[in-house]
């Protein structure tokens, strides 16, 4: 008998429309025609299975510093059991991502290149399902502008962009352009920058020279540093009579700097180079290595952290700040104006039977280094230390004086003390010796 929403195609195929519990079982075949049949054909099973389905799906946007760890949740059933992958789009190769026994997504510890829209896939033997979310890592310098355009006018060009994310704080803009000479006076080109207004998007570069090519890419600059620059886009100014062209060229991969190749180095028409400007003079590459060789010592007061300054730091250091984690919790800022010419650390008020992560971080005015090593500190059969911390030092300076100084006054005030008491039982013994004689 036939069900509601089947059918029978003209070739024999059987359609079921609306897969249930109706459907499951054996089916048979049997062809035949005015001669009769050769017999029925060999049985097939029809099976119901469930495509994947999303039980957990990930946030639309995830915000985490970067260096620090970020776990992102995405769980599927289906039968048979799906299998979750994640995946960066727009990725070249294999990612740096791992998945932990939860399909959750893991980036420990993030970094920059880690900033962008991330899949979760399900995939069984039914159907493939597919959900996305975005990481925006903090604390970076910014990433490229994208779409840059040129349009060209009368011995002018307005130059358009789209930011990239701005790795958490202020960013501003500069654009630099070059002539393409035929047959330039030296073998490198000269790149001339002009800031743009903040807020803006847009830039009108005047006073070029008509018939000319001329090359552009725009810069993106926090207080980090600078992101890198953009595409190079060639495009020639318009003169009287001259038609407007704008020429684009892929930015180069790897995003390093050097001098362009002399023009005449390339056949007639568009120079073509794929190597952006040098940065600008004002943008300073500063290198702040992480604090070294972090040790821990347990004291009678505390624990002792210990440490060397870091290797290189091209502007003067400010101060560390001290991070811990309890029982692999999430990272905490414990101390966060550690002096920078301190190299140890006291820590007392820790909770006996834990288990605690420690590291350091060194930072020069608004630039901050990657953590230290991690150092581990179990408590399990420690004596339980004082609640109160005090981090930057053993003891002060200005109270170790003080300490010293009121046990040198004490200390002077008994001597004199005994020794007026003494003199007055002297003088007191002779005037009753007097008495009785």
């Amino acid at each position: 008998s036939q069900l509601p929403g089947w059918s029978v195609r003209p070739d024999g195929s059987i359609v079921i429309a609306t897969g249930n519990d109706d459907a499951l079982g054996l089916y048979r075949c049997t062809p035949y025609n005015s001669y009769g049949t050769a017999g029925e054909s060999r049985p097939t099973r029809v099976l119901l299975k469930d495509p994947p389905a999303f039980t957990v799906r990930p946030k639309e946007e995830y915000f985490q510093e970067v260096g620090r760890e970020l776990v992102i949740p995405c769980v599927a059933h289906g039968d048979p059991p799906p299998t979750i992958t994640w995946l960066k789009v727009g990725s070249v190769g294999k990612s740096s991502a791992q998945v932990d026994g939860n399909s959750s997504l893991v980036l420990h510890p993030l970094i920059k290149e880690q900033h962008g829209v991330w899949e979760c896939t399900a995939t069984n033997q039914v159907a493939s399902v597919t959900t996305t979310t975005s990481v925006h890592v903090l604390g970076t310098s910014p990433h490229a502008v994208t779409n840059v355009s040129v349009l060209p006018l009368l011995l002018a060009a307005n130059i358009s962009w789209e930011p990239g994310f701005d790795g958490g704080y202020f960013q501003r803009f500069s654009v630099w352009y070059t002539p393409l000479a035929r047959y330039p006076p030296r073998a490198h080109h000269d790149w001339v920058s002009l800031s743009v207004p903040a807020g803006a998007q847009h830039l009108l570069v005047e006073n070029l020279q008509p018939d000319t090519s001329y090359q552009f890419s725009v810069l993106a600059q926090n207080k980090l540093g600078s992101g890198p620059f953009s595409q190079i886009v060639t495009s020639v100014p318009r003169g009287k009579g001259t038609p407007q062209n704008t020429h684009h060229v892929p930015k180069h991969s790897g995003g390093s700097c050097s001098h362009l190749a002399p023009a005449s180095a390339f056949s007639p028409g568009f120079p073509v180079t794929t190597v952006p400007p040098e940065p600008p003079a004002m943008t300073v590459r500063v290198f702040l290595s992480p604090p070294r060789a972090l040790t821990a010592n347990e004291t009678v007061r505390g624990v002792l952290l210990r440490w060397d300054p870091p290797a290189r730091a091209s502007v003067a250091l400010s101060g560390y700040t001290l991070e811990l984690r309890q029982d692999k919790g999430g990272w905490e800022v414990l101390e966060r104006s550690i002096p920078g010419t301190d190299t140890q650390v006291l820590v007392p008020g820790l909770i006996k039977d834990a288990f605690y992560e420690f590291r350091l971080v060194a930072f020069a005015g608004s630039y901050i280094s990657d953590p230290s090593n991690t150092v581990n500190v179990s408590t399990a059969g420690m004596e339980v230390y004082p609640s109160r911390t005090q981090l930057p030092e053993l003891l002060p300076q200005p109270v170790l004086a003080g300490v010293i100084g009121g046990i040198c006054f004490l200390s002077v005030a008994v001597i004199f003390s005994t020794m007026a008491a003494c003199i007055m039982n002297r003088r007191r013994a002779a005037r009753v010796r007097k008495r009785r004689q």
